[in-house]
């Protein structure tokens, strides 16, 4: 079986896309995580950022916090629609929470987001 992992073309990197995607997209928010969504211009494109701000704690807890993104959106990535930026970004009281806690609020968001396919 072959192991879906997330590619480097999946991650938004730059910082002028980052910031279009948190300034001009619709935000949805839970207890642990705040969801940015900005329609892509192009059709078939679907990209997406993690974003673990220095009050969350030190390196190793933002890592772990963005890790723990990642994961869930690698998980539910086929359910999502495409032409989307997606940007995730952890909150407060995602510190202290485990990986499935994590994924049940992101697949909660893409819910309320509306953004996922109809299969």
């Amino acid at each position: 079986m072959k192991k879906f992992r997330l590619r480097k073309y999946q991650i938004i990197k730059k910082k002028n896309i980052f910031q279009r995607v948190y300034k001009e997209g619709r935000s949805f928010v839970s207890r642990y995580l705040v969801l940015y969504v900005f329609k892509s211009e192009k059709e078939a494109e679907k990209k997406v950022g993690f974003a673990a701000g220095k009050k969350l704690g030190n390196a190793v807890t933002r890592n772990r916090l963005k890790r723990l993104m990642r994961e869930s959106y690698r998980r539910q990535s086929r359910l999502i629609k495409d032409g989307l930026l997606l940007l995730l970004v952890a909150r407060k009281a995602s510190v202290e929470i485990k990986e499935p806690v994590m994924e049940k609020s992101f697949v909660a968001l893409l819910r309320k987001a509306k953004i996922i396919k109809n299969v």
